[in-house]
């Protein structure tokens, strides 16, 4: 057996592994070109079409754009600059977004570069990680499977938290690499991997902790000196992950309620309610009170339920399996290759360690995710792309370094046939979608494997060729999922990547009928049947025709359907009565049409409002005399409001509308005070919820006069009836 660790022998005088780390700068004059052109190739790919996404997810952007106006705003994550109410994770995220629409502006490129450079940022660093031990080949193949697959080409191009934290998890592992190799800097890699884990709890809560325990596992057991000061160094990380995250946590606690925004997504205004509850353990359970999910209700089991079918197969499945596991099945053999090969390594062996690190993060997250009973969507998966990145790049370079032994040669066979056919079978499921692709990979990868199986037994050029091959044919399904993804664009709060015309196994995120963030084509039908959230049949059906056009400029009509014209029974809670009716929405057209100004999916809570000139003009009228221009059920109608306007605009009980805040009589203390505009009202029905959002639409309607102020329903809070 061999080590990869420079402080150890090669063990029975074999030095295969140890030729993995000749890929150094000074070594190969080729090596820093690759990684040059590496970087930038993903920087192109990630920034092509960028602008066709418009806002992304308004949600957010109404965030990013109020903390470009107000500090204040930027500090708590609020939605808008008058700090009504905050987004439904810590801030983070928006932090790099809004200081670069504080530096050049609302738009849709200062919002979504950043996130741009996130993924081109995660692909240098897992590339790190992986050629410090593995050679500058692992590094180029891990930083190539990163880029490629198809939700990280979505997700790094997208305004949700999960690109930060995947950047951010990519550090912690490299941080936790670095300090497993020793040395007199040892603990200070170890300490900057705790504040990673730190700032990736303030952009996604408990998600950032899933990788904290195989990680703190490996470097209790593997890490070299006595286990007393390897606890010492765990409890030093442990405490810069503490203030890391805390500091922020201990201010929004501290601070008075009644001089900061609500707490988004919380039912009590409490950051740490939130965290364990609906960020927290509802995720697990699917009790997440006062989500769209509605706190469990039926089919929240283990069996699946409003967020599809959970089990093992989960990743695997007609929505999630085009996002993510193109190369799972070969990250998950080559991981036991990894470990097979490094056996009998001593306890302090590097090599082993980085298939520990990397292999533990990947099983845990993929364990939670295929089991977790709450809110799931298909790009939570961008989590498991590094891992799965550094599994193929560490394994393949092993298994081709020993490839002499028939076992190494024949388990490179057998990953390069199983990737093939698993690509093949994925592409079956979008038959009319590249058709020849398929048999090409199915074709290519069969051969390569056959080369493979004999590579230690043929000239090194006619191995490189079948490996050259067998890598060309795993990446062609992904990189063909990303091209589709990248040449779209994708808005709204539930995206998926790759080409319109997938399956989906219900929940919110399985691709639906016009639907819920599922890609339609332009002009054409919607996809397959799936099943719909709260016990949808799955039979209703759905049109949906849209242009997007940047900065969030779109057209879009949908129309979802269920069986006899009726409502669906088990609507889940905090979404508007009667909503389904004209909510399903593609997320090609930025916004759809909207009787009354309600918008997309769920009565307009999950994709926002299409508004008019008239309506602009009449928020701008006299704004600057207001503290908000208008107040509106939902987040993602407000957000398009104020992504309009760029000036305040409430959103009344939240993302969906659930979250008691403000109450009844703080509105009405709000109007008589003559801090708000106007009310818009949503169309399809007002969401009820805890916190007398309901009331609080049935009270304006009840005493204001109703105008329409283009398609919208407007409501000028200033006069009476």
């Amino acid at each position: 057996m061999t080590t990869l660790n420079p402080a150890a022998p090669a063990a029975r005088g074999s030095d295969r592994l140890a030729r993995l780390r000749r890929g150094r700068a000074e070594d190969a004059p080729w090596v820093r070109p690759a990684f040059l052109g590496l970087l930038a190739a993903t920087g192109l790919l990630y920034l092509w079409n960028l602008s066709a996404s418009g806002y992304a997810n308004s949600f957010y952007s109404a965030a990013v754009q109020a903390g470009g106006e107000s500090w204040k705003a930027f500090f708590f994550g609020s939605l808008d600059a008058a700090n009504a109410i905050t987004v439904d994770k810590p801030p983070a995220a928006l932090w790099p977004m809004a200081l670069s629409v504080r530096l050049f502006g609302l738009g849709s490129w200062q919002i979504l570069v950043p996130e741009v450079l996130m993924g081109v940022a995660s692909v240098g660093v897992l590339y790190a990680a992986v050629r410090r031990r593995f050679g500058a080949g692992a590094g180029l193949i891990a930083g190539l499977v990163l880029a490629l697959t198809p939700v990280a080409a979505l997700m790094f191009r997208f305004n949700n938290p999960d690109a930060l934290l995947a950047l951010l998890m990519t550090v912690a592992a490299y941080g936790v690499l670095r300090a497993l190799e020793g040395g007199p800097g040892a603990v200070k890699w170890l300490v900057g991997a705790g504040v990673a884990f730190g700032f990736a709890f303030l952009a996604k809560t408990l998600q950032a902790f899933l990788i904290l325990p195989p990680l703190a596992l490996v470097y209790a057991v593997c890490a070299p000196g006595g286990l007393g000061r390897r606890i010492r160094d765990l409890a030093l990380a442990g405490l810069a992950l503490l203030v890391s995250a805390g500091w922020w946590v201990a201010l929004v606690e501290l601070w008075p309620a009644s001089s900061r925004p609500y707490v988004g997504g919380s039912q009590s205004n409490s950051f740490l309610e939130l965290t364990f509850g609906y960020n927290g353990l509802g995720r697990i359970n699917g009790n997440e009170t006062g989500s769209v999910g509605g706190g469990g209700g039926p089919g929240g089991g283990a069996g699946g339920g409003r967020w599809g079918e959970t089990g093992i197969g989960r990743m695997f499945n007609d929505a999630v399996g085009g996002q993510i596991s193109w190369l799972l099945p070969a990250a998950l053999l080559l991981l036991v290759a990894g470990l097979v090969v490094t056996r009998r390594a001593p306890r302090t062996d590097a090599a082993r360690s980085a298939f520990l690190v990397w292999g533990g993060a990947l099983l845990i997250t993929l364990a939670v995710f295929s089991f977790m009973a709450g809110i799931f969507h298909e790009y939570y998966t961008i989590a498991l792309a590094p891992y799965v990145a550094a599994l193929v790049g560490m394994g393949a370079s092993v298994l081709w370094e020993e490839r002499t032994r028939f076992a190494a040669s024949a388990a490179l066979a057998v990953t390069a046939a199983v990737t093939a056919w698993w690509a093949w079978t994925l592409l079956g499921r979008t038959p009319d979608w590249l058709p020849w692709l398929r048999w090409t990979v199915l074709v290519a990868g069969a051969v390569a494997a056959l080369g493979l199986l004999v590579s230690g037994r043929v000239d090194r050029r006619l191995g490189l060729a079948a490996a050259g091959l067998g890598l060309a044919a795993g990446l062609a399904g992904p990189f063909a999922y990303t091209l589709a993804t990248v040449d779209t664009g994708h808005q709204g709060s539930i995206v998926t990547a790759g080409p319109s015309g997938g399956r989906g196994p219900g929940g919110f995120g399985g691709r639906m009928p016009g639907g819920f963030g599922g890609r339609m084509p332009e002009g054409g039908q919607g996809g397959q049947d799936g099943q719909m959230p709260g016990g949808f049949d799955g039979q209703g059906r759905g049109q949906s025709q849209g242009q997007g056009q940047s900065q969030g400029q779109g057209q879009g009509q949908s129309q979802g359907r269920m069986p006899g014209g009726a409502p669906p029974q088990g609507m889940p809670q905090g979404m508007p009565q009667g909503a389904p009716q004209g909510g399903f929405q593609g997320s090609r057209g930025e916004r759809p049409g909207l009787g009354g100004g309600g918008g997309g999916g769920m009565g307009g809570l999950l994709n926002g409002a299409n508004v008019g000139a008239e309506a602009k003009a009449a928020l701008l009228k006299d704004a600057g005399s207001y503290t908000w221009v208008a107040a509106t059920v939902g987040a993602q109608n407000a957000a398009s409001y104020q992504l309009a306007t760029e000036k305040p605009v409430m959103a009344i009980g939240g993302f969906n509308g659930s979250d008691p805040s403000p109450t009844l009589a703080q509105f009405k203390q709000y109007v008589a005070e003559g801090r708000i505009h106007y009310f818009i009202g949503s169309g399809e029905g007002n969401g009820g919820g805890p916190g007398g959002n309901s009331e609080i639409s049935t009270w304006v309607a009840a005493t204001f006069e109703k105008t329409t102020v283009g398609s919208a329903t407007f409501y000028d809070l200033t006069e009476e009836k």
